[in-house]
């Protein structure tokens, strides 16, 4: 939305602005970040685009609580207050000793 408020409105066109201003970003790249499904942005990157925009990386950054609660760990019920929960034993595989006592 920032680009084409400043009446950038194809890719290309912001790229070849980024190049000017000393960042070159590849096709690829370009592509994520144009479409709003970039998997990383470096800081160095976003200090340019913000140059080009003439804008501040809050302005481009879109907070998304619901992803961050997504990737982390579940937690595991308590196995160990469940008197029916198997305990583990080590497997001994072929030709192995048993563990030192």
């Amino acid at each position: 939305m920032k680009a084409a408020e400043r009446g950038i409105w194809k890719s290309t066109e912001m790229r070849r602005r980024l190049a000017d201003a000393g960042l070159e970003i590849s096709a690829g790249k370009m592509s994520a970040l144009w479409t709003g499904t970039p998997i990383s942005v470096r800081l160095d990157d976003l200090d340019g685009i913000c140059a080009v925009l003439d804008c501040q990386p809050a302005e481009l950054l879109i907070p998304e609580p619901d992803k961050v609660a997504a990737r982390k760990p579940r937690k595991v019920a308590a196995a160990t207050t469940d008197p029916s929960a198997k305990k583990a034993r080590p497997r001994l595989g072929k030709n192995r000793n048993a563990p030192p006592v």
